[in-house]
């Protein structure tokens, strides 16, 4: 593949924090690449490292993470031109990271709710990315700019909308602020962790849809944190599925659906329910628990829930196998298939 198709590349990220002078290890050798003008679904149960993976990427970690890859490469394009940088060697909150966030790289937080300033109005909170980034911009110039991202998310009078508080607006329109927020810089890559968290089955469905019209109309590249395979289905173009810190599985849409391959990813498709299954039929759920990350041993981290268990399973690092081109899983049912990164 063309590097120039590919805007973000992610080499060997893992991240752990310092708890009681113990390191726990949250992400494992985790490596993705971004193509543009595609959404890329990271998928997976709660606690498995899905939104601590695109906070390490974007250097929003607390104090006591410690985060270490070989490279996270972002290849800004202007016009015909292409810089690379790579992140993991800039200060998180250093000026060339502080001048990529917003321009470069929007983020839609999981928690519509938690994620505006309650005693700020939503116009000011949206213009105010704009204003950081274009310094010669003036505030009338800010703010026609936060109308004309109003209009196009469908908030309705925003000549007036944009002077009301969080609390004024409901659940959706809070999230369509949210996007603003991460859009109104016009960035090459969106992070949409988790975007319909605690929004009602209708509005889900508007939000991926106005998120779906923006990355068609505006050739965005998103990232897509979700365990909603749902979702997934109705949204992405590769799918990482994640368990545990690690990318267990990896492939395009369909080779995730068609033929899903890791033991882990059956799972968590026998447990959507589908339209037209049969009427008292209950959905299957993936037995055990989650494991506590701090007492992780060798071998396959899904082993004690798996069905195909084996000895072997338990032993060493499990690598990835490839199942056919741009399908790998990270599972010993395929050892008999080509070893790959």
């Amino acid at each position: 593949m063309n590097e120039k198709d590919i805007v973000l590349s992610v080499k060997n990220l893992n991240t752990s924090f310092i708890s009681d002078r113990k390191e726990i290890k949250i992400v494992k050798n985790v490596s993705l690449d971004l193509k543009r003008a595609t959404t890329l679904a990271i998928v997976g149960e709660s606690g498995c490292g899905k939104s601590v993976t695109v906070h390490s990427i974007v250097k929003l970690m607390p104090k006591n993470a410690r985060v270490k890859a070989d490279y996270i490469l972002y290849n800004q394009k202007r016009g015909d031109k292409i810089t690379e940088f790579d992140l993991s060697k800039l200060e998180p909150y250093g000026k060339e990271m502080r001048a990529l966030r917003g321009p470069d790289i929007g983020m839609v937080f999981q928690d519509p709710m938690s994620s505006l300033n309650p005693v700020y109005k939503v116009g000011d909170q949206v213009a105010e990315g704009l204003l950081e980034h274009n310094p010669k911009m003036s505030k009338e110039e800010a703010k026609e700019q936060v109308l004309a991202m109003f209009r196009e998310l469908g908030i309705p009078d925003p000549e007036n909308r944009i002077n009301d508080f969080p609390y004024q607006f409901s659940g959706g329109m809070k999230q369509r602020v949210v996007i603003a927020l991460a859009m109104i810089c016009n960035p090459e890559i969106i992070i949409a962790d988790e975007p319909t968290t605690a929004l009602d089955v209708t509005i889900q469905a508007q939000i991926m849809e106005l998120m779906k019209s923006l990355q068609t109309e505006k050739n965005k590249s998103i990232i897509l944190i979700t365990h909603n395979m749902g979702l997934v289905a109705e949204m992405a173009d590769e799918v990482c599925v994640m368990y545990m810190g690690r990318i267990v599985e990896f492939g395009t849409l369909e080779h995730i659906f068609n033929n899903p391959s890791h033991p882990y990813t059956k799972a968590l498709l026998r447990s959507v329910p589908v339209l037209g299954m049969e009427e008292g039929r209950l959905l299957e759920t993936i037995p055990g628990i989650t494991p506590n990350p701090a007492e992780l041993k060798e071998g396959c981290e899904f082993a004690d829930r798996c069905p195909d268990c084996r000895d072997e399973c338990r032993k060493g690092t499990i690598p990835a196998f490839e199942v056919e081109p741009g399908h790998k899983v990270r599972c010993l049912n395929f050892n008999s298939f080509k070893e790959v990164d």
